[in-house]
């Protein structure tokens, strides 16, 4: 079944202000490390995914229900041990000490998705590059090298099948300047959170 369910956008207003939670809106703790809270990036992150919808195709459903399901990962272990998972950084530090990485793996993988979304975005908004070609250009040098034979032709799917980026953009808001401006405020916010994961999962503190 193609995704049918793509949020309805109130006039004047973009898609990104449908999301239940921005990137922009997520709160990084500079004096603690800049660490981030837990809760606000799992809906950040799981509004997000509804992006794939918008990109129109059953293609992409594998990538929206990984990512999604890396979410859950995290989310179940912040449930468990609330007070020691108030932010992303502590979860993991205090997951690893119980000898299981279960929801530290799901972050691994969680933001690498987000990487790929985002460099492909970044890559896109200031170009004239169909949508297609940035995100084969994205998905080579973020999750393709960790991908096995197996799960490469997905994604190779997924990204053929991709819009033609004027109607992708037309279906974020009618306001082509507004949709860009909060695009790219919203992919500095995201890149910058990457960027904070990717170097504390690089770390000795995040090994398993």
């Amino acid at each position: 079944m193609a995704a049918a369910a793509v949020v309805q956008i109130p006039a004047g207003a973009t898609f990104l202000e449908t999301f239940k939670k921005s990137f922009v809106d997520v709160p990084i703790d500079a004096e603690k490390g800049n660490a981030i809270s837990t809760a606000e990036f799992l809906e950040a992150a799981e509004s997000l995914t509804t992006m794939f919808d918008v990109l129109g195709s059953i293609a992409f459903s594998p990538v929206k229900t990984d990512m999604l399901g890396n979410v859950e990962k995290i989310r179940k272990r912040m449930l468990a041990a609330p007070l020691e998972s108030q932010n992303i950084q502590d979860l993991v530090r205090n997951e690893l000490k119980t000898k299981s990485h279960t929801a530290t793996e799901g972050l691994l993988w969680l933001v690498r998705g987000l990487e790929f979304t985002c460099i492909a975005l970044s890559k896109n908004i200031g170009s004239t590059e169909e949508l297609a070609d940035s995100f084969r250009g994205s998905y080579r040098v973020t999750l393709k090298p960790h991908h096995s034979f197996l799960v490469k032709p997905i994604f190779s799917a997924a990204m053929s099948a991709c819009p033609y980026r004027k109607d992708f953009y037309a279906k974020l808001g009618d306001d082509e300047q507004k949709v860009q401006e909060e695009l790219r405020e919203y992919l500095v916010a995201l890149d910058k959170i990457v960027n904070i994961l990717k170097r504390f999962l690089e770390s000795k503190e995040a090994k398993w």
